[in-house]
């Protein structure tokens, strides 16, 4: 199969049939109907759509290796600079289609799936069966365009000791048992966005795993279908409430599900295998196989295109009660140019100083990329605060289009007009700031960016740790002691 339409990912998801617990529901199929899923699976069909476009397929496909067929550019292994160029257009056309609202598009997991799958010999020193069947699952997932989430880290009981002891050690997804097939899964994980409509589940290890004898149960990494017997979903409560685009003209469109993933004994066949029983292996898997490079390539590209979209929408919102003379206004917009400034160089950065990795990748500089992963959890909450101080009251001056279409019809036109726009036209823009800054779809959007890639005073921490300061100080010192 070449890449995807919209119709043959709904028609894979009609078949499909995960067990997802929602609002006191078990659904066991028909995730494509549900009100709190239809919307945002209806989005992600247009994304697969794109790829068929005659406008976007030359940068969102390429020929596959084995089939000729076109296939997901976010799969291509990058060999040269027109790689990771296109690698990173592709990414921007599909965040473009969601304002970088998607946090899990495709996308995200094929680009780590093709660094690891192109690190195939560094899962081989464990065994080599591991190195071939991360190249065969990666060739799967590329040649039937399969949509993966995933999950990695155990459930939030007790922070003051390790997941590994959390309840006894009986908590966590954990390998209790191992046959002559597989390894059978117990416990739980979280937190797998788009879970209940995602095709596999990828279970990779948990951050940062301390190498002892008792870490081994909980060192692994594999992938099943998301129908897998004994796997369940528990999904938080839906932000789309099933109203009309104008009203809600984002969590109607983009509501991501999260769900706590719990594995009722679950079997995972060796051949879905990827890691087994080894710490110190797992603690290397994202860093030492350029995984987590690809990923964040992928990720600032997303949150670029959600900048220029705030960017956008800050300046619609000026111009339309008239305040962009103000010197207070323009400080708050030229904050947000600066970030968005700041992204675009952070990309041009980590593809121009791109270098090939041991395997023969052309891998994005990891400096500015990393910069920008521990920048932009903080520098994106500024951005509903920015949007609530410029819009103000008028955020709450947002009837719904029925009102418009209603008896206060007239009175909508006549109170709510502004400088440039009518009644009607005012309370469309001001509902999409409201979405963007307000709403409860609004807040989760800021609390997902700020925990994108996990706790950011855990990340400062493995910045600094990471980070070569020694010119820096010896040039210090040396100053000290000069004469």
């Amino acid at each position: 199969m070449a890449a995807r339409t919209g119709k043959e990912f709904l028609d894979r998801l009609s078949q499909s049939r995960p067990t997802v617990h929602i609002q006191g529901e078990t659904l066991t199929g028909g995730i494509q109907e549900h009100p709190a899923f239809r919307n945002v699976v209806q989005t992600y069909a247009e994304l697969y759509d794109l790829q068929h476009s005659e406008e976007h397929k030359d940068v969102l496909t390429y020929a596959s290796p084995t089939s000729g067929e076109p296939v997901g550019t976010s799969f291509l292994t990058p060999r040269t600079p027109d790689d990771l160029v296109k690698r990173r257009k592709a990414f921007k056309v599909w965040a473009d289609h969601s304002n970088g609202m998607l946090g899990r598009t495709g996308d995200y997991m094929n680009s780590s799936l093709m660094a690891l799958a192109s690190a195939a010999d560094w899962f081989a020193q464990a065994n080599p069966a591991f190195g071939e069947n991360i190249r065969r699952y990666y060739e799967k997932a590329r040649e039937e365009d399969l949509l993966c989430t995933h999950t990695l880290i155990p459930p939030q009981v007790n922070r003051a000791v390790a997941g590994t002891q959390q309840a006894g050690g009986k908590l966590a997804a954990r390998i209790v048992k191992e046959d002559d097939n597989g390894v059978v899964i117990r416990g739980a994980r979280m937190l797998a966005t788009i879970a209940p409509f995602a095709d596999e589940m990828l279970v990779f290890p948990s951050t940062v795993l301390r190498g002892t004898p008792e870490d081994k149960p909980y060192s692994y990494a594999f992938a099943i279908p998301n129908d897998t017997p004994g796997l369940r979903y528990i999904a938080r409560e839906p932000l789309d409430y099933d109203r009309p685009r104008h009203d809600h003209p984002l969590a109607s469109r983009f509501e991501e599900s999260d769900c706590v993933v719990v594995f009722d004994d679950v079997h995972v066949p060796f051949e879905r295998c990827f890691a087994l029983g080894d710490a110190e292996l797992c603690n290397g898997f994202y860093s030492q196989t350029s995984s987590v490079v690809h990923m964040t390539h992928q990720v600032v590209t997303r949150t670029t295109a959600k900048t220029e979209y705030v960017l956008g929408l800050v300046t619609l919102l000026t111009e339309a009660i008239g305040i962009e003379q103000f010197q207070h206004v323009q400080e708050d917009i030229a904050e947000i140019i600066t970030t968005l400034e700041t992204l675009r160089a952070f990309l041009r950065a980590a593809e121009a100083d791109a270098e090939v990795n041991e395997y023969g990748v052309l891998t994005p500089a990891w400096a500015p990329l990393n910069a920008a992963r521990n920048l932009y959890p903080k520098l994106y909450q500024r951005f509903p605060q920015i949007l609530r101080k410029l819009g103000a009251s008028g955020l709450m001056a947002t009837p719904t289009e029925l009102d418009i279409t209603g008896p206060a019809a007239a009175d909508i036109d006549a109170y709510l007009q502004s400088a440039t726009l009518t009644g009607a036209e005012r309370v469309k823009l001001f509902r999409l700031v409201w979405d963007t800054c307000i709403s409860a779809f609004s807040s989760r959007q800021a609390l997902y960016e700020y925990y994108f890639f996990g706790d950011p005073v855990r990340m400062a921490g493995a910045y600094v740790k990471s980070y070569d300061r020694e010119p820096h100080r010896a040039k210090v010192q040396a100053f000290l002691e000069r004469s």
